[in-house]
């Protein structure tokens, strides 16, 4: 095999992450963390979880350690009404406590949907204030359903667009496409909970990558991290796990057909990370054949980067993968439109991988008014 090596290199144990869930769908996500004990999880344990809304009730209800009501002068703790310009100027308000909060950060996440008032006005102003601080800076955020109409889907472009200009890296689910993973007879409840789950498990896979850490570990140097996250434009993350001969490839090639991949491949990606998570006696010949199909999809002047974290309680046949690309061109990808009808799903296709390569951004998941039309009992159903 050609191209990859195993090199010992300075673990990243110690760079400070903080997550940011900004508007509903943002802090519905750190309250998933929370509720799921995601947050203590290796390489969760350390990572400062924060929330930042308009909406004061929801700020209330939270049991995340830090939080940040914006524009408290602007909207009266009422919410942005889905106006993203109120959600901006919101944040804008608060930029300081927002900086200072996020002051001695090295990664930032920030989690958000788009298509409302709060996440789409706020996170490219909490992107702006990261970015001052000199984090590297990665959003990870969603794309409204079908159902809430162009309009949402309208400013959820807008929203991104703005975005991308403040983020080294946007990461994007698109809602619809859960229809083709969430069983067709499930609740809102149930979907959205799905939603929560997804940006969960994102942010997570990146948290792990950056901080898991062991003797027996092939570890990321920070610096490799930064050089992957660090070509703009579009972005891909996807999580996939496979026991039996050939796991490595297999989990590899998991995360790579998640139906919310939608018909997207990673060709032309310029930076990936693979982090595989395996028993200290997985063969290695299986995850350097795995890395071949990296190397082969993405541009051949890609940075590439890969790590192991090793857990002697997995099975020693079994392999979890967590893959990240980046710098793909707009080229590679049709514009975004009101989301299509969803194709059926492939009976191969693991339910559990998931997989975003998207241009845009998406829902605020704020489940109130100012973020989701639906009746008051359906929105604390949703809580």
């Amino acid at each position: 095999m050609s191209g990859f090596t195993v090199e010992e290199k300075k673990n990243i144990y110690g760079a400070k992450i903080k997550v940011v869930g900004v508007g509903g769908g943002g802090g519905n996500m750190i309250n998933h963390i929370i509720r799921e004990g995601i947050n203590n999880e290796d390489g969760m344990k350390t990572v400062d979880l924060i929330i930042a809304n308009t909406d004061a009730q929801a700020l209330d209800s939270s049991t995340a350690p830090h939080k940040i009501q914006l524009g408290e002068k602007k909207t009266r703790g009422l919410g942005a009404g889905m106006q993203p310009n109120v959600g901006k100027e919101a944040a804008i308000e608060s930029y300081e406590e927002i900086k200072t909060t996020l002051e001695y950060s090295d990664i930032v996440f920030i989690a958000s949907g788009f298509g409302g008032g709060t996440g789409t006005g706020a996170a490219p102003i909490v992107a702006q204030a990261a970015k001052e601080i000199g984090a590297l800076t990665i959003a990870v955020v969603t794309t409204p359903f079908k159902f809430e109409g162009n309009k949402r889907m309208r400013l959820a472009v807008e929203g991104i667009n703005e975005l991308k200009k403040e983020c080294d890296s946007v990461v994007v689910v698109p809602n619809e496409k859960l229809s083709n993973i969430v069983d067709r007879k499930a609740g809102i409840k149930d979907s959205f909970k799905i939603v929560d789950s997804i940006l969960a498990r994102a942010v997570n896979g990146m948290s792990s990558i950056v901080l898991s850490h062991g003797e027996s570990d092939i570890n990321l140097d920070f610096a490799d991290v930064k050089t992957a996250m660090s070509h703009r434009g579009l972005s891909l993350m996807g999580v996939g796990e496979a026991q039996g001969d050939g796991a490595a490839q297999e989990a590899l090639k998991c995360a790579m057909q998640s139906p919310l991949l939608d018909d997207m491949d990673i060709k032309g990606a310029m930076g990936a990370i693979v982090h595989f998570t395996i028993h200290p006696d997985c063969p290695m010949s299986d995850m350097t054949e795995a890395m071949e199909i990296i190397e082969s999809a993405a541009d051949p002047d890609a940075d590439i980067f890969w790590g192991t974290k090793c857990d002697i309680n997995m099975p020693i046949d079994k392999v979890l993968v967590t893959l990240v690309a980046t710098g793909f061109s707009d080229n590679n990808v049709a514009k975004l439109q009101p989301a299509k009808e969803s194709a059926p799903v492939k009976t191969e296709e693991p339910k559990e991988s998931i997989f975003s390569y998207r241009r845009v951004s998406g829902l605020d998941l704020n489940i109130n008014s100012d973020d989701l039309d639906i009746p008051t009992i359906s929105r604390h159903q949703l809580d």
